[in-house]
């Protein structure tokens, strides 16, 4: 008889992991990324029990992939009683009800996994009825095979939001929901933009950066807050924003939703308003996992969608966390690496990036506290330059307080 892997915990959803990368791809990165997705999967309580890595040139068509891998990938789901496979990319609704009739199990897809977050996430009216919309648009080209699919499921990974309590089998039906949806998204942004648009007289600052990265820790040791913070993907959906006082400049601090690779776009669509407090910033303060080993591509990462929102062109102050977490590797470690793989130390990755950005690269550790006021000094600095030419009548600070800033 097949070993249940989840008898202990029988609450807690299994999954396997499957990605294709291309053939150029580095091991490394492979591995970086199912690492990723293994958090993802962590962050909605599912628990991954294998990983499955096949390079091709390029996905196949039917099944993402082989037919060889397929088998495999069968054989151990079916052994060990496994809930879901989860793929490391969109699927196409044709490789779902193909990848469903043959391995018979929940499949779920990047996207899909990520819109489970989100709807778990989701605090406020507006974020739970962006995700919800989300999730229709998602759901829509897959109506074909996809409700008989749902009431298979008993709730899970995947089955959060609409389709949960209601088999919808008409698509009129869906486009008629996510119309409503929509209208009630228009009422909800204009009753934000009135907000947003009676704060217009305060300089605002708005925390972006890769998921988990530590902005909303950074938010609650700058405001003084009790923002939710957790060491898992996407902790923060709905945007957050404080009023923080520093040397008698008030200025209106926000914390956003994290980005990430692979980011679905209708997600960027439906998150339009939440996105709106970057979109409105005089000022970004973009936040990096300078421990994380490819902190450069979520640099990249972050710019790159700064840019599909128009937001690229904004000031900004770069910020790396988690100093207390980076180790310089010895060249010692390193004999059986080859040349050329050592890790710079942090002060040569901060003069590489004071000489790239040509501003200040302020390096932190916002659990160690380690910095901060370096941080709060050159906040205050840019934060008082727009003010002061915003309202240039108004006296500025002393030299005294101007080097002593308070956060009330």
């Amino acid at each position: 008889m097949a070993k249940k892997l989840h008898d202990t915990a029988k609450m807690q959803e299994t999954a396997v992991l499957v990605a294709v990368p291309s053939k150029t791809q580095a091991d490394e990165k492979t591995e970086e990324y199912l690492n990723e997705l293994a958090f993802l999967t962590e962050t909605v309580g599912a628990q991954t029990i294998k990983r499955f890595i096949q390079k091709l040139d390029k996905p196949d068509i039917r099944t993402y992939v082989g037919k060889g891998k397929l088998e495999e990938i069968k054989a151990f789901v079916t052994e060990f009683q496994i809930d879901m496979v989860i793929f490391d990319d969109d699927l196409t609704p044709s490789q779902v009800r193909n990848l469903e009739a043959e391995l018979k199990v929940k499949i779920v897809d990047r996207s899909l996994l990520i819109l489970d977050i989100f709807a778990l996430r989701a605090k406020t009216a507006q974020a739970r009825t962006q995700v919800e919309m989300a999730q229709y648009q998602y759901f829509l080209p897959r109506l074909t095979n996809l409700w008989t699919h749902l009431s298979r499921q008993k709730g899970g990974v995947g089955m959060r939001g609409p389709g949960e309590t209601e088999i919808e089998t008409d698509r009129r039906i869906v486009r008629d929901k996510i119309a409503l949806l929509r209208d009630k998204l228009e009422k909800l942004d204009k009753q934000n933009y009135q907000q947003r648009k009676s704060r217009t007289e305060m300089v605002r600052v708005a925390l972006v950066g890769y998921t988990n990265v530590g902005k909303s820790t950074l938010m609650n040791l700058l405001s003084k807050s009790e923002v939710f913070a957790e060491n898992k993907l996407f902790a923060t959906v709905d945007a957050t924003v404080r009023k923080v006082v520093i040397n008698r400049i008030p200025f209106l601090l926000s914390d956003t939703v994290g980005f990430i690779r692979k980011l679905p776009t209708r997600l960027i669509e439906s998150f339009k308003s939440t996105l709106d407090e970057i979109r409105e910033a005089d000022l970004l303060v973009h936040v990096v996992d300078i421990s994380h080993p490819g902190f450069e591509e979520h640099m990249e990462v972050v710019n790159k969608t700064l840019k599909e929102i128009d937001s690229a062109e904004k000031p900004v102050l770069l910020v790396f966390n988690k100093i207390d977490q980076y180790r310089a590797q010895e060249a010692e470690e390193l004999n059986d690496m080859g040349e050329g793989t050592e890790k710079p130390t942090l002060e040569d990755l901060r003069q590489t990036y004071i000489a790239k950005m040509h501003n200040p690269a302020i390096f932190i550790s916002a659990t160690d506290r380690t910095n901060i006021d370096t941080l709060r000094d050159e906040l205050f600095a840019r934060v008082a330059a727009i003010h002061y030419e915003r309202y240039p009548n108004v006296l500025p600070p002393t030299e005294e307080e101007f080097t002593t800033p308070e956060t009330v």
